[in-house]
């Protein structure tokens, strides 16, 4: 790890969802981080205003108060802007519980105090990071096909579709998406009442060849139920694939590599907390490691 000063400029950039989920956490680590840095704070209603204040941060180290949400927008800009390898980035997590699985996952307190603290008195760290052919960047992990997870859930236990971050502060956008979760769920029927096949890539097995590094770990006749890829293992991914157990239940496959290419029909996946992505017959990521720091408790 890295030692990070104190007398650093901080550009405290506060997530619109943060403010209006938990306003008093946001306040209190405005506070303490004013207390012990001098701080310019930055209050963007929304994603361009987000962006457009991290592209003029100048010299300032870069602190997000927000979500995981507003984590992975931040390590995307930031990589989109080819500045993420050279900044050091830190993080005050502030929202639901179920959206600060990866903020927690990462070793990031989740107290806004503690978090606060770490930001001033903390080390940077180097991570690893997934970046996929079409530059997409994945700091958690890629699942296919896309599952359910505690970000698409909001308090009630409703699923969220569109995962709009605005959605928590508006009743009436929650009330829509419930409407098209409803309407999702009935079968469409064709003139004659008969039922039309699902869109590929939804749930159910799947018949993907996954290559690690040029190796063949399943192929196209071996239907698998999940695949996995994490980053963060000695400059690898970790990738395990759930195959279709016939009979007695048939035991994951592993294997860790630094380039993985997932193929066969339409699929969808979910890197990270964020959107489903596809159907796509190919795409790959690699490692990058150590592309992102990120400061931690030291």
């Amino acid at each position: 790890m890295t030692e990070v000063a104190t007398s650093d400029q901080l550009l405290v950039v506060i997530d619109p969802v943060a403010r209006q989920t938990d306003g008093e956490s946001v306040r209190i680590a405005k506070d303490v981080l004013s207390a012990g840095a001098r701080t310019k704070v930055c209050l963007p209603e929304g994603p361009e205003e987000f962006a457009r204040a991290l592209a003029r941060r100048g010299s300032r180290r870069p602190v997000v108060i927000g979500d995981d949400r507003a984590l992975l927008r931040t390590v995307a800009l930031l990589h989109r802007q080819r500045e993420l390898a050279g900044c050091a980035l830190s993080v005050v997590p502030v929202g639901a519980i179920g959206v600060l699985t990866l903020a927690r996952s990462l070793g990031i307190p989740t107290g806004a105090v503690a978090a606060a603290r770490a930001v001033l008195e903390g080390a940077e760290r180097r991570l690893d990071l997934l970046v996929d052919d079409s530059d997409g960047v994945v700091v958690g992990a890629v699942r296919i096909p896309a599952r359910r997870g505690p970000a698409d859930i909001d308090d009630s236990g409703e699923v969220d579709v569109d995962m709009d971050p605005g959605a928590a502060a508006h009743p009436w956008l929650r009330s829509c998406q419930s409407l098209v979760r409803t309407l999702a769920a009935r079968p469409v029927r064709g003139t004659r009442g008969a039922r039309v096949a699902p869109l590929p890539g939804g749930p159910g097995p799947s018949r993907l060849r996954v290559e690690v590094d040029g190796v063949t770990l399943v192929d196209l006749d071996q239907p698998v139920e999940a695949v996995t890829l994490t980053p963060g293992v000695s400059g690898g991914a970790r990738v395990e694939v759930r195959p279709v157990s016939v009979g007695a239940e048939a035991s994951p496959l592993g294997a860790v590599g630094v380039r993985v290419t997932v193929s066969g029909a339409d699929f969808r996946y979910r890197a990270d907390s964020g959107l489903v992505s596809g159907p796509v017959r190919r795409r790959t990521w690699v490692v990058r490691e150590g592309a992102w720091g990120l400061t931690l408790p030291g």
